[in-house]
This record gives structure tokens, C-alpha cells and sequence, in this order.
């Protein structure tokens, strides 16, 4: 498995080296580009990711001021897109909560507003514990990451979509992530030129950051794609 992925690992940077600065844009669905089988998630296989980075477009990095980027471009915060009564806070915070740990409560039409738990920051490491996150300060320590900020998006394409589908990427489950609060400051609006998690979690991030742009037809700037081979020399399968 090793010699395969180096070969493949190979094979990319080549490509990469070799190809212009733009290509169009490749936009699969879940039994396509490498995904993880049995999931709509964004996060590819490591040859999946290979082969799916030489294909995304390259264009000059801007900056999202000057590209006129406003948060509220992409709608109000943790809308209920998926229509279960719930906002996308809690389906995430639900979702990536350690095994048996989470406390739920009804709440309206959701039937479960988390209140506690457990969760381990993918980013850091950390392990993150909540008797109550009705409480600001608590609530603020685990926030909701956009594995892809939204002003990256802005200015990776997003910035010539339309109202529903900015609201439906800032909604989208498979690009949302429980996280710890300090960290999610840290990285701000950083692409992985500008920000990495910790060295074990880096394959899995920038599989992750691959499908997403892939997925949703954004772009890359130089910079950030060199980050992303870097960070892919780290896998071991």
C-alpha cells in the first residue's frame, strides 16, 4: 500500500509541476472521486485526493476585502437547511460528539438541542467536556468550523453565486466540524498556506479541504496547493 501511494504521491506532484495555472473546475458525486464509500462526506481517500488536486483550477490568490466578502452573503448563522427541526449547530455538535456522552434535550421542533458532552478537537487534540452550553461561555469554547472559511470560498468562487447556494454551503454538514474554540480563532479565515492543524491530523484535513472545493467547484490559489502536497506527504495509507 505504501509503494502505491508514493507512487501516486509521485505521480501528483509531476502533475502538478507540469500543469497550468488554471484547468477546469471537477465536480463529482459520492461514488466518484475517491469519497469514502457509503457517505456524501467530503472526505476523499488518500489516492482520491491526489488525483482529484491536479484537477481543481489554480488562480491568483486575492483578498477577500477587496473582493467585497460580508458574512452575511451566506445567510444567517446554523440555519435548519436539512429541514429535521434542528439547527446545524446541534447536528454537528450531535454528530461529532464522543460515543454515549452527549445530553440532549427537545427544544422547540428539535429533538435534540445538545446541552453537554464530550468531543475531541480534531485540530489540537484537546479534549473538550460541557455540563451545560446554555451557558455563553461554555457555548463559545466549542464552536462550529467552516473546514473551508467562508471568505476562502468568497474568494474561490463563491463570491459569483447566488443567495440559496451560499446559504447552502455555510449550512453544509459535510464541511462543518465541532472544534475548539481557541483553535477556530487561531485558524480565522487561514487557508493551509496560512494554518495546518496538528502534524497527525494533517492528511486527513487536507483530504478533507480537497473534497470540499472539489465538490463544490472552488478553486485554488499556488500557495495553497503546494500546502496541500505538503500535507498529503504525511499519509501513510
Amino acid at each position: 500500500m505504501r509503494t502505491a501511494l508514493a507512487a501516486s504521491f509521485a505521480a501528483c506532484t509531476i502533475a502538478i509541476a507540469g500543469s497550468p495555472a488554471s484547468g477546469a473546475a471537477h465536480h463529482f458525486g459520492p461514488a466518484e472521486g475517491g469519497l469514502q464509500a457509503g457517505s456524501r462526506s467530503s472526505l476523499l481517500t488518500t489516492p482520491g485526493a491526489l488525483s482529484t488536486l491536479v484537477t481543481l483550477p489554480v488562480t491568483p490568490r486575492d483578498s477577500p476585502t477587496k473582493r467585497g466578502y460580508e458574512r452575511a452573503a451566506f445567510g444567517s448563522r446554523w440555519s435548519d437547511v436539512d429541514g429535521n427541526g434542528c439547527n446545524q449547530r446541534d447536528d454537528v455538535l450531535l454528530r461529532d460528539a464522543v460515543a454515549g456522552t452527549v445530553k440532549v434535550a427537545r427544544q422547540g421542533r428539535c429533538p435534540h438541542d445538545v446541552i453537554g458532552g464530550t468531543w475531541i478537537d480534531p485540530y489540537s487534540g484537546r479534549r473538550l467536556v460541557f455540563d451545560n452550553l446554555k451557558d455563553p461561555a461554555s457555548a463559545q469554547a466549542i464552536q462550529i468550523d467552516h473546514v473551508v472559511p467562508l471568505a476562502e470560498a468568497w474568494i474561490s468562487g463563491a463570491a459569483t453565486w447566488g443567495d440559496g447556494k451560499r446559504r447552502l454551503f455555510a449550512n453544509d454538514l459535510d464541511a462543518l466540524l465541532a472544534v475548539d474554540g481557541v483553535i477556530n480563532a487561531r485558524k480565522g479565515d487561514g487557508d493551509p498556506a496560512a494554518w495546518r492543524p496538528k502534524k497527525s491530523y494533517q492528511c486527513e484535513y487536507a483530504r478533507r479541504w480537497i473534497g470540499i472545493k472539489a465538490r463544490w467547484e472552488l478553486s485554488l490559489d499556488a500557495s495553497e496547493r503546494r500546502a496541500l502536497v505538503e500535507m498529503i506527504s504525511t499519509c501513510t495509507a
